[in-house]
């Protein structure tokens, strides 16, 4: 029974909200790495910037969609601020100020200076910004199951939530598909390739990464909002180890693919209920829950090495189309 119950948390953590908004901000961050070659180590910074942008319109009095709007141009600022004084510059320029600059976003969130804005290392709890969102579900109240997943119709881990955070991700991925087989799109696999010979045919290389660099940064900061959805704005819970996870989550399902980013994110989040699971069950009890998701994490670097190591274009990947050389 106990296997069968963990059998159904891993089907469960397929269309979670969760597995759904680390889908969107890989999406935006395979549209950095995997198709221009811009290495953003900051994606984490991104949705935190986005995730804030929506809670504190909202519990300022705006509506979803206003609210919705300031996340994304919050993402879109924050990517020009970054892009302005590296994308001229070696592509791990790009890497040392994204992860800087997202841990710079964590400490300010955190910090006892902006409490009343964002809650400081409290953050901000998940009823004082849900209503406006909830408020736009025409599913009646109660409960329904699709075979063995059961959830409430309305609520912070919902059917509505659900379905909207995965009809976002759909949205997206038919977004990436259209721009990566139009000409802006072979641009940008180009510039991956070599910008010098992108530059001497007349392309504006600058514009083209900073372009790629803002719409991969409002996908994670709507993937930010996704995120806070099901719970509360945390700082410390949308740090480094996020973007990892993110990382991990593209080169697991392939890099320069248009699903790569969602089938990585189903299939990292699956196993790694199944692991932490198993764990609880086999180690002893003298092993803390908080031990366990340190283990967790630490399997999840291993992978993460051994993905770049053995096996860099992943599971759809195309091992011609990845490169790890920065110019």
């Amino acid at each position: 029974m106990d296997f069968l119950r963990i059998l159904e948390q891993a089907l469960g953590e397929l269309i979670a909200p969760t597995t759904a908004a680390y889908a969107l901000a890989a999406i935006g961050l395979n549209l950095h790495f995997g198709y221009t070659g811009l290495l953003n180590m900051g994606q984490a910074g991104f949705m935190l910037l986005g995730a804030y942008g929506f809670a504190i319109s909202t519990i300022a009095g705006a509506p979803f969609f206003v609210a919705l709007l300031v996340a994304i141009i919050a993402g879109a600022l924050f990517a020009l601020l970054l892009g302005i004084p590296t994308l001229k510059l070696r592509g791990d320029y790009l890497a040392i100020v994204t992860i800087s600059a997202a841990e710079i976003i964590r400490m300010v969130g955190r910090s006892t200076v902006f409490n009343e804005q964002t809650g400081g290392s409290s953050g901000l709890t998940g009823n004082s910004f849900k209503e406006t969102f909830l408020g736009l579900s025409p599913l009646p109240d109660g409960r329904s199951a699709i075979g063995p997943l059961e959830y409430l119709n309305n609520g912070s881990d919902s059917w509505w939530v659900r379905i909207v955070a995965w009809s976002v991700v759909l949205i997206a991925v038919l977004l990436v598909w259209l721009l990566t087989r139009s000409p802006w799109g072979r641009v940008l696999k180009g510039i991956r390739e070599d910008e010098d010979a992108v530059r001497s045919l007349g392309k504006n290389v600058y514009a083209y990464k900073m372009q790629a660099l803002i719409l991969g940064g409002v996908a994670g900061s709507v993937a930010g909002v996704l995120f806070v959805l099901p719970r509360a704005v945390q700082p410390d819970s949308m740090g480094r180890s996020m973007t990892f996870f993110i990382w991990t989550i593209l080169l697991l399902g392939g890099a320069a693919t248009v699903w790569g980013p969602v089938i990585g994110s189903m299939i990292f989040f699956s196993v790694y209920m199944l692991l932490r699971a198993g764990m609880r069950s086999a180690l002893p009890d003298a092993v803390s829950s908080a031990q366990i998701e340190q283990i967790g994490g630490m399997l999840v670097g291993i992978t993460l090495m051994c993905l770049v190591i053995f096996r860099p274009q992943g599971i759809f990947g195309d091992k011609k189309e990845l490169s790890f050389n920065v110019r």
